[in-house]
């Protein structure tokens, strides 16, 4: 069978961060390469900053973007939604639906399955980005969603980790994969690739992401305290980014006292939100493969991070920068040897922006995913590098060679 155009629908919940950035690369990328693709997503998370890049993004995809209500938790309403989406997708023909997220994961291998006992040749695709992975498998809601996450492994036809870590987790937390499973790093565009300098009045310290306790803003807030009290600095600071925790990270600051150096400015583009600093901060609590830390790596932009999820195999052979989860005060001390000593952490910072361009690219990542398709289909072909699509990822190489040759399943 020779490889032809697909329909390709996204299915994922919430169209905000790291996750959308991902499906927005990956639809273009895919269209690019002469696919038809759609969208679908929540129609109420997000705010302005979203949906400009949602505006921006669905008149480039053949098959449009739709949004329809679909809550975090699993609830009596998803049944709903689940009906509107199945007559959506349905219309849509696809020949590939690809979940993304655990929610965005339920709807895209339901409905597909559905459209396959109707007769339609529907591939059915789950990346998890961390989602449900993140939970304790101690706890009951561990037990409970990786239980689900073992059945629906029956109704999908492959899985794509975005890191090594998101492989492990799944499989020591859900199974290891009885079908095809590639670890696929998220990539970026070769013009995000040059420098980005800060301003001239640029704050000491950036924080960018969802204000959410995961992500470690109450972190970066502490450590900014920490570093006066303990070290004697008073450091400038600005926070980018939304989420409904933001009045509460806001109290924190007034209650620090450090309402004259710290400011909110919302959500904007990371290179434009680049200039305002000196250094990143990336304080997250768990992690699968951030986009944050690719896109500030690129920037040549020093970088302060935790280490969790995916973030060790971007750092490489500077991995051990990288500072304890959860731990406000080894965050302090790091920001407080940035501060005294930034020409060590801009050299740093080039050191880590050489070796990142040939794995961290946004149309190898593109081809990996889409030979996965291909293949689950039937089709067999090479990638654009000229290598066969079961060929890992530079990072997984090791693991891959000490895996046992006859376990289920197989990761590419």
């Amino acid at each position: 069978m020779t490889a032809a155009p697909l329909r390709i629908v996204h299915i994922v919940r919430a169209p905000i961060g790291g996750i959308f950035r991902h499906i927005s690369d990956l639809s273009l990328a895919q269209t690019r390469a002469g696919h038809q693709v759609g969208v679908i997503c929540d129609a109420s998370t997000g705010g302005p900053f979203e949906a400009e890049a949602i505006a921006r993004l669905a008149p480039q995809l053949a098959l449009g973007i739709a949004r329809f209500p679909m809550r975090r938790q699993v609830t009596p309403g998803d049944l709903r939604a689940a009906l509107s989406l199945f007559r959506h997708v349905r219309d849509l023909k696809p020949d590939v639906l690809h979940g993304h997220g655990a929610k965005g994961g339920v709807f895209a291998r339901s409905i597909g399955t559905l459209l396959r006992l109707r007769g339609r040749k529907v591939t059915r695709i789950y990346c998890p980005h961390g989602g449900s992975l993140h939970y304790d498998p101690r706890g009951i809601e561990g037990r409970i969603y990786f239980a689900l996450e073992r059945l629906q492994e029956r109704f999908t036809d492959g899985l794509i980790f975005v890191s090594d870590y998101e492989y492990s987790a799944y499989e020591s937390k859900v199974s290891m994969p009885k079908v095809a499973a590639r670890v696929v790093y998220n990539g970026l565009a070769p013009e995000e690739f040059s420098q980005v300098r800060p301003q001239a009045d640029a704050a000491d310290f950036l924080f960018i992401g969802m204000l959410r306790d995961l992500k470690g803003p109450d972190l970066f807030i502490q450590a900014l305290a920490h570093m006066e009290s303990v070290h004697g600095m008073k450091a400038r600071a600005d926070i980018v980014g939304e989420g409904e925790d933001r009045s509460r990270y806001e109290a924190m600051v007034q209650a620090h006292g450090l309402t004259d150096r710290v400011r909110f400015l919302g959500a904007m583009p990371a290179r434009e939100a680049f200039r305002l600093a000196r250094c990143v901060v990336v304080p997250s609590r768990a992690e699968a493969m951030p986009y944050i830390v690719l896109e500030t790596v690129a920037a040549q932009m020093p970088l302060i991070a935790t280490r969790v999820g995916g973030i060790p195999e971007i750092f490489g052979r500077f991995a051990d920068k990288l500072v304890t989860p959860g731990d406000a005060e080894e965050l302090a001390s790091a920001m407080a040897a940035a501060f005294r000593d930034p020409d060590t952490m801009c050299r740093r910072a080039e050191g880590q922006r050489k070796c990142l361009s040939e794995t961290f690219n946004v149309e190898l990542m593109n081809d990996r995913i889409t030979s996965l398709y291909l293949e689950t289909r039937g089709v067999k072909r090479q990638d654009k590098a000229g290598r066969s699509p079961d060929a890992p990822t530079l990072a997984a190489a090791s693991a891959l060679a000490n895996r046992d040759a006859g376990a289920p399943g197989r990761r590419e």
